[in-house]
């Protein structure tokens, strides 16, 4: 291994110790979304300037049960014959305050966004098929009538609402 390769490799592995030791000790599956900081406070000290905090948060994703076939009256195969997988995950959050000079007066010292992890709801894509018989007919000595088959496809469903809020405050 090259030594500019090992030195990547040593500093990437240092930022990852050192945010991942900094996060609290919260298990990520109670929480939902696991905090992310950027730890920047050995470059504070070794540069002497405030800088910019910054943070986020990532989702932890979660898979759902599926809503079985249902029945229809009128039909041989069950509706859904190949249900939807919902997946719950989220828009990864951040939050970054970067301090600001006092041109913009005594009241606007930082610059702050804020964006929190957003809950995402997911349904994958299904199925729907219909036998091109119908079910027995009474009048037809109990057999079915031909028709013709009929197959969709469930398109696929997204939700989300990303927020995020812009602002100028005192202090960091």
């Amino acid at each position: 291994m090259k030594p500019t390769t090992r030195g990547t490799l040593a500093a990437v592995l240092t930022w990852v110790a050192a945010a991942a030791g900094a996060a609290p000790a919260t298990p990520a599956a109670a929480v939902g979304t696991v905090p992310v900081p950027v730890p920047l406070n050995g470059l504070e000290n070794s540069l002497g300037m405030e800088l910019p905090q910054a943070g986020g948060e990532i989702p932890v994703p979660a898979t759902g049960s599926p809503e079985g076939p249902r029945h229809a009256e009128d039909r041989l195969i069950p509706e859904r014959a190949v249900p939807q997988l919902p997946a719950g995950a989220g828009l990864p959050g951040a939050g970054v305050r970067a301090p600001l000079p006092e041109t913009l007066g005594n009241g606007f010292e930082n610059l702050g966004l804020d964006a929190p992890a957003t809950d995402v709801r997911t349904l994958g894509p299904g199925l729907a098929l219909d036998a091109p018989l119908t079910p027995p007919n009474p009048d037809n000595f109990g057999l079915p009538d031909p028709k013709l088959p009929q197959a969709g496809v469930l398109t696929p469903v997204l939700q989300a609402a990303p927020a995020a809020n812009l602002g100028m405050g005192q202090g960091l």
